[in-house]
Parts: structure tokens; sequence; C-alpha cells
């Protein structure tokens, strides 16, 4: 009988352990649950709007109309002291706009809009003639993007499409006038990062020296696409270690790939 116990016991304490243990190396990704769904989920209920109307209010009462670097300063306060958002935020921002002088993309495709944080981020380093596609599957997402990219006054750069971003690609060359694309930047669901980019390329829109950047391979992770991107002889690939948005004590990536395929 006391042999019994004992294993019994030892077999309950290895199995917290290991619960435990687990629980541990997936704290980042728990904390990226709570934060995106959870925790959003329980205020929306409580206040009665959801985040994003909160956070279009905000930056309505204290950004500047018609100047996009103080809508991003503003939406970066009210992730740092308000409430927490999905945006690309300032240290994955700086790398994003970095690309965006030296490429000095004509058109560029961004998958997942959310709330325009990152549309008002490109679109204000683009030339006068160029232009941002940028699709959100989410309808209230894209409502709200289209509130930000009017108040920073890009609204003639930026056109918010609330489709599937599958369905969009597509219908680029017949329905949206692209010929190829300079600047793709990967940000909506992240299981999708491998089919979005394999139809791109079915659809041959990158030319040489066109530049695809994936936010989140790390956290919450997209480990199908950096194995598709790195293994692919079409592409020079940079990865970049970042901070998760607005969060210190969290590391994500950024990966940064170059097409040197046959357009």
């Amino acid at each position: 009988m006391e042999s019994t116990t004992t294993a019994l016991l030892s077999a309950v304490t290895g199995t917290v352990a290991m619960t435990a243990a687990y629980a541990y190396a997936q704290r980042d990704w728990l904390k990226d649950q709570w934060l995106a769904f959870i925790s959003p989920a329980i205020y929306n209920f409580l206040k009665g709007t959801t985040r994003e109307q909160r956070a279009l209010k905000y930056l309505k009462e204290h950004a500047r109309q018609g100047d996009p670097d103080s809508v991003l300063e503003t939406f970066d306060e009210f992730c740092r002291t308000q409430e927490w958002a999905m945006n690309a935020a300032e240290e994955k921002g700086d790398i994003l706009d970095e690309i965006v002088r030296e490429l000095q993309p004509t058109t560029c495709l961004e998958l997942g809009t959310y709330c325009g944080y990152s549309a008002v981020r490109i679109a204000r380093n683009l030339s006068p003639s160029a232009r941002l596609i940028t699709i959100e599957v989410n309808p209230d997402y894209a409502a709200v993007a289209r509130e930000v990219v009017k108040l920073a006054g890009l609204q003639d750069k930026i056109e918010v499409i609330n489709l599937d971003s599958a369905d969009v690609i597509r219908e680029l060359k017949n329905t949206y006038d692209v010929t190829k694309l300079d600047l793709v930047f990967l940000d909506h669901w992240k299981y999708l990062y491998i089919r979005d980019i394999k139809l791109i390329e079915e659809e041959k829109l990158l030319k040489k020296g066109s530049v695809v950047f994936a936010d989140n391979v790390i956290i919450p992770g997209a480990p199908g696409y950096l194995e598709y991107i790195r293994g692919s002889k079409n592409y020079k690939s940079t990865f970049y270690s970042v901070h998760f948005e607005y969060m210190d004590d969290m590391k994500d990536g950024v990966e940064k790939s170059v097409y040197i395929g046959d357009e």
C-alpha cells in the first residue's frame, strides 16, 4: 500500500512539474493570447465598445488631423498607456520605415490591415505617385482602419479592401491594375502566410528586388512560412530579432525576404 501511494504521489508530482514546465515554456504564447483575445473580450463586455473603437476615439481626441506622424505617435501612446493593440509598433516600424525608404516602392500590398497603423507607417514614406493596397477580412477592423487613414490624410495613397486576401491576390492584375508588387507586408493570420506567398508567386506578382516582409514569425509564429521562404532559392532572407509589440519583456522576430528569382 505504501509503495502504491508513493508511486501515485510521484506520478502526480511529475505531471504537475511537467505541466508547470510546459506553461513556463509557452508563457510568451499564453501572454500573447491573453493580450490579443481574452483580456479585450472581457473589457469589451464591460465597456460596451471594442478596443478598436476606443483606440479610434483616442486618436480623434489626441492626434492632429492630416499628420501621419502624430497619428502613429498617438497610437503608440494609446497602446502603452491605455490598452495593448496588435500594431507593428515602434521597433518593427523602424525596420519597415527603413525598407520603404531604401526600396522606394511604387506598388505595395499589405495583408492584415487591422486598424491601419502599419498602412499609415508605410504610406507616409511613399512617393506622390505610389500606392498601398491593404487587405483586412474583418469588416469592423476595416471600418476603423479607413477612419485612421483618413485622420492621417493618406486616403489618396491607401486603399483598404475588406475581402479575403486570397480573393484579392487573384484579382490584383485584372481588378486592381497591379502589374508587379515592390513590397509585400505579411501581417494577417500567420497560418495564411505560406498560402498567400505561394498565391503571389503563382500570379507572378513579384519581380527581382521585390521585398516580402513578414511580422510575428516567432510570436505567435509562422514556422511553415519560415521553412518555405528560407528553403527557396528564389529569396534571400534576413531575420531580425525584435521585441513583441509594446512588450519589452517578450522577444519576437520579423523576416525580410528579397525576391531574386525569375519574374
